[in-house]
């Protein structure tokens, strides 16, 4: 009994342990680029549905940053559906998921329309 409680407490320090290195993995950035729907404007062959992409780039290359599933991607996406826009800033956590790069966005900040 007294070994089943210890194998217990040391496994719950390792989940601990791993949970607190995933969350320092998955730090905040804040990324700006052209942001577009990937099906209606960018025609990506991948895309069947409607999804934001953000557009970074870096260096002679364009990084593309697919916004993940959630509120703040779907009350973004209007503005972007039909058109790119430029200068979009876009903080989340990013990784890689089947060799694309993901961000799950906490804010989408556009530019300032001029009246």
């Amino acid at each position: 009994m007294v070994r089943t409680i210890g194998m217990l407490a040391a496994l719950v320090a390792l989940c601990a342990f791993v949970n607190l290195a995933r969350a320092e993995d998955a730090k905040e950035v804040s990324l700006t680029g052209s942001m577009a729907c990937a099906k209606c404007v960018l025609k990506d062959a991948d895309a069947t549905a409607c999804q934001s992409v953000l557009q970074v780039k870096d260096g002679d290359n364009t990084v593309r940053y697919y916004l993940a599933d959630n509120q703040v991607a779907k009350d973004a996406h209007a503005k972007v559906c039909h058109h790119a826009v430029d200068k979009v800033t876009v903080t989340g956590t990013v990784e890689e998921k089947d060799g694309k790069k993901w961000i799950t966005a906490s804010k989408v900040e556009f530019p300032e329309t001029k009246s």
